[in-house]
Order: C-alpha cells, then sequence, then structure tokens
C-alpha cells in the first residue's frame, strides 16, 4: 500500500482508497479527495510537512498525517 506522503514531487496519482473515520474521513473528501480522482504532488516543504498538491483545479496543502491517509497508485 502506497500513500500520498510517499509521492515523488512532480508526479501525478490516482486516489484508490480514504483510510481513516469519521469526521477526519469526511473533511479530506471535503477538500475534494475522493476515489479515482488525480492528484499532481507540486512540493513538500523541507521537514515534510505539509505537502502541496493540485487537485481538481486548485492546490491544497495537506498535513503528513492527512497524507497518510490516502492510498494510491
Amino acid at each position: 500500500m502506497k500513500t500520498l506522503r510517499e509521492a515523488r514531487i512532480g508526479s501525478t496519482v490516482k486516489v484508490v482508497k480514504l483510510h481513516g473515520e469519521g469526521a477526519v474521513k469526511r473533511r479530506i473528501m471535503d477538500m475534494g479527495i475522493t476515489k479515482n480522482v488525480e492528484i499532481y504532488v507540486r512540493k513538500v516543504a523541507p521537514l515534510g510537512d505539509p505537502v502541496e498538491i493540485t487537485v481538481r483545479g486548485y492546490e491544497l496543502s495537506l498535513r503528513k498525517a492527512d497524507a497518510e491517509m490516502i492510498e494510491i497508485q
């Protein structure tokens, strides 16, 4: 299982599954990250947190903990 946190800068990945429960999973889905959506990894902060991505045409920053809940291929 590969997660969004492990994705390389400049790569485009596809979401396979969202892990997590309740409010955390709902918040990720409200940001537009759902199954089968493509995500472009723009950059990662020097200490690895946050990760900046482009999803559905807009930029978004995610914490490492949230990025680990997103399974990709």
